[in-house]
């Protein structure tokens, strides 16, 4: 699936001096904004994506953009090349008292496609952590490298904006700092409620076909993430641990009613008898039948 940057704004005073220039890579996408911003000018962002807004150039006064998680107003560095990171779904506001000009870029994170390409669950921790107004001299020297790519006339290979965005992420979330030399990045896993809802959605429709994309939506991770989360989890793939739930179920009919095995073989989602025997006998090590006799006598 194409990765869109999902988000609500409302400005005033704020004019577009050049059109938008942007990039999509992998997982990132990168939009570069010349904007004037009149003297009380203002705005309120709320993206369903976190980002990072960083100030490229800054004409036209001492004071510069101040950014709130409340509204508020505060103090604010009068220093250039000023950055914020602003979790997924956190609201922000913006506000500039004088008049001033102001080149940014902003990046886009997509956290399931950046959590697969890194093999690390970045649901939640450093992810969720706000950072208004800090300086990072090598962050702004990749985000510039970036915005190039986004506006000069001789653009490199994609890759090269691949490698550019993901280092920057990287260093921005401080990934992988403190770990011992030799020692493995953390495995893909899920979370305990991330678990239950995709364990809890299996029992409820154990008895049909169900599609690994319908489990990886229900955890807002990519199917490949997905599986090799879930089978850190489990130690059984998804498929799996579908088909150990679905002949549970066909042991409770066996037990419960004595009903003939083609009808068995219908109500719990198999093609015919003779695959709901062999899915049985390669769990269980036995026929259904056998197993009936051996536990419903």
């Amino acid at each position: 699936m194409t990765f869109q940057p999902r988000m609500t704004s409302s400005v005033e005073g704020i004019t577009l001096l050049d059109k938008l220039r942007w990039r999509r890579w992998n997982g990132v996408i990168a939009d570069v904004w010349h904007v004037a911003c009149a003297a009380g000018a203002r705005g309120h962002y709320v993206s369903q994506d976190a980002r990072l807004f960083v100030v490229l150039e800054r004409e036209g006064a001492r004071s510069d953009v101040q950014l709130s998680a409340d509204g508020s107003s505060g103090k604010v560095q009068r220093a250039p090349h000023r950055m914020s990171f602003v979790p997924a779904e956190m609201p922000i506001w913006s506000r500039i008292d004088e008049p001033v000009r102001v080149r940014h870029l902003d990046l886009h994170f997509h956290a399931p496609t950046l959590s697969e390409r890194l093999g690390e669950d970045l649901a939640g921790g450093r992810l969720a952590t706000p950072r208004l107004d800090f300086l990072d001299p090598r962050i702004f020297t990749l985000a510039q490298l970036i915005a190039d790519e986004c506006t000069g006339p001789d653009r490199h290979h994609d890759l090269y904006g691949d490698g550019l965005t993901l280092a920057l992420f990287i260093d921005l979330l401080q990934l992988g700092r403190g770990r011992p030399a030799g020692e493995a990045a953390p495995r893909a896993t899920l979370s305990a409620r991330q678990l239950k809802r995709v364990t809890d959605f299996i029992e409820a429709n154990c008895t049909r076909n169900i599609r690994l994309h319908e489990l990886a939506e229900l955890t807002g991770l990519s199917q490949s993430y997905f599986s090799h989360a879930f089978k850190a989890a489990t130690g059984v793939p998804p498929h799996q641990w579908h088909m150990k739930v679905r002949l549970r179920k066909v042991q409770d009919l066996l037990a419960a009613r004595d009903l003939p095995l083609t009808q068995i073989a219908s109500v719990a989602g198999f093609t015919d008898q003779a695959h709901l025997t062999r899915a049985f006998r390669r769990l269980t090590g036995s026929t259904p039948a056998a197993w009936r006799r051996a536990h419903c006598r």
